[in-house]
């Protein structure tokens, strides 16, 4: 089958049949129908590589992100390629394992595909590597580690809000001897959401106590290890706040694995609102991150930059939201840790 027969099919120009392939404003919404109806009978496989060669193009967006065994990045994959698939796009994923080498691995790989734009969802970008994309003129989008300017657009999100909503939560429910597991602290991410927390508890007039901050490494063995070191060191403390729901979930493991009852003894949040933490038992109570928000403004920052005569990148807000599940209650009488 050829772009011919589907011309005839459809009663228009070759030209024409190319031009919806490519998403062109330029054609018609009922004349796009047509063709798009007569490429779905005809069972028309468009080809990608004659379509870059014309256009100058790949249609093709990277999408760079950290850690793919965290339930939070498949869902923000997910996301990023149902919009593309929308748009007549194509996704190259790849994942740095929070890995300076593979980093390069993947900068290289999406510039030997001439990928059009690159969404880099990760907290880690050495500056050569990003120089390579601009020496190309390849527009860009981080995830709030970037400033807008030629090319580039950043994506911010309030951490700041997210965790003043779970603080003050817990502070409603009578608690006041809070912790915080932190993730790694060379993670621009997690450095927004400890000093977040800090300034949380200052808003709320509560005594920053260092012995009830650990840092975890955002996976459920060491929310786990920082739960238990928590407890070990701490003599007051009656709720947790995670910088993460992988975190949260190791957090619960621990104090269950101590007969900890959750929430009668101990209140834990967490943070993202990955799917499994409405399964979890009790189910946890945390601070949605919505990844379909942050992938359809990843891709419309792409999208609208390459479109844009000037290529200036543009900023996008993300509102982090509290969850309330049943992992959060009043605190005991005892306010203590006596249980425990």
């Amino acid at each position: 089958m050829n772009i011919k027969e589907v011309a005839r099919m459809a009663r228009v120009s070759t030209a024409t049949v190319s031009r919806t392939i490519n998403g062109s404003d330029k054609v018609t919404p009922e004349t796009a129908e047509r063709v798009n109806r007569a490429i779905a009978t005809l069972n028309y496989y468009p080809n990608h590589n004659a379509r870059a060669l014309g256009s100058g193009r790949s249609r093709i967006y990277g999408l760079i992100i950290s850690d793919i065994t965290n339930p939070f990045f498949p869902d923000l994959v997910k996301g990023f390629e149902e919009v593309a698939v929308r748009h007549g796009m194509e996704v190259i994923v790849a994942n740095t394992g929070y890995s300076s080498e593979r980093m390069k691995l993947c900068v290289q790989r999406m510039l030997e595909r001439k990928v059009d734009g690159v969404a880099i969802m990760t907290s880690e970008m050495d500056q050569h590597l990003l120089e390579e994309f601009n020496k190309r003129r390849i527009p860009l989008v981080f995830l709030d580690t970037a400033s807008p300017g030629f090319g580039v657009s950043n994506i911010n999100i309030d951490y700041a809000e997210g965790v003043r909503q779970a603080v003050q939560h817990l502070v409603s429910l009578q608690h006041q001897h809070i912790g915080f597991i932190a993730g790694p602290m060379e993670l621009a991410s997690a450095r927004a959401r400890k000093t977040a927390f800090l300034k949380a508890m200052q808003q709320c007039g509560l005594a920053i106590n260092e012995k009830l901050i650990e840092q975890g490494n955002h996976m459920i063995e060491g929310g786990y290890a920082a739960m238990e070191r928590l407890l070990t060191q701490a003599d007051r403390i009656t709720a947790v706040l995670a910088s993460n729901d992988l975190t949260a979930i190791g957090a619960i493991r621990a104090l269950q694995g101590r007969q900890v009852c959750i929430p009668q003894d101990f209140s834990v949040v967490g943070f993202d609102d990955i799917e499994i933490s409405t399964y979890t038992y009790p189910a946890l109570t945390t601070v949605r991150l919505s990844r379909i928000e942050i992938a359809t403004h990843a891709f419309n920052a792409l999208h609208t930059t390459i479109q844009r005569h000037d290529k200036q990148g543009g900023s996008y807000e993300i509102l982090p939201q509290l969850v309330v599940r049943e992992s959060t209650t009043t605190v005991t009488k005892s306010g203590g840790n006596e249980k425990i």
